[in-house]
Formats: structure tokens, sequence, C-alpha cells
């Protein structure tokens, strides 16, 4: 992904900052327990396609 993309995105929900985890092609919302999908290089900002995380996953997101 585009770094000047990522720096201007945001989540959808609370507008907070995203983590970019580029072997999972997902950008992740801490605070929400959310990861969005990047499907051909395009972020898929919706909530409805978003997964939600465990407390696992949350806390392995650096």
């Amino acid at each position: 992904m585009d770094k000047k993309l990522l720096d201007i995105l945001v989540c959808p929900i609370c507008k907070g900052q995203l983590v970019h985890l580029r072997t999972e092609n997902e950008l992740i919302c801490k605070f929400d327990r959310l990861a969005y999908p990047i499907k051909e290089g395009i972020p898929i900002m919706l909530e409805n396609e978003a997964r939600s995380l465990s407390s696992d996953e949350v806390e392995a997101v650096r």
C-alpha cells in the first residue's frame, strides 16, 4: 500500500489510527478490535466488511 494513503486513512468508526499488517493484507483498528481487508490494493473501509479481532490478536499487533 502507498505510504501517503496509509498516513491519511483512519478507522471509519472511531477515527483512530490504523496499523497495516502486510502479511495479512489488513488494516487494524486496535480500539474497535476490527480488521479491515485490503483487496487488490484497495482498503475496504466498511464496518460490515471488517472482521472482529480477539483480545489475543489485538495484543499481538504492534
